[in-house]
């Protein structure tokens, strides 16, 4: 089964030790299906995603928030996800 759209996000993981502090930032992709949305360690059936919503912050992206029936789960993003969030509501 192919993607019909993607939408590039990215997790920040700190490590903080007696001696220094470290960054990880991992770049990932977020797939929707014709029947879910796939994220790196996450399925939603689609009737189970009742919206999609972004909030801009700042010059450096935003957060993508997806409105499911278990909760809402942000999603830090660099680039405006209109056409994933477009694509969702067409497809709904």
């Amino acid at each position: 089964m192919n993607w019909i759209a993607t939408q590039s996000y990215y997790k920040i993981h700190r490590h903080v030790s007696s001696t220094e502090q470290t960054t990880v930032v991992q770049l990932r992709s977020m797939y929707l299906y014709e029947h879910k949305v796939r994220t790196k360690y996450r399925e939603f059936a689609i009737e189970d995603v009742l919206d999609m919503s972004y909030r801009q912050m700042g010059d450096e992206g935003g957060f993508l928030y997806l409105h499911t029936k278990q909760g809402v789960f942000p999603y830090t993003v660099r680039e405006d996800p209109s056409r994933f969030i477009d694509t969702f509501k067409v497809l709904k």
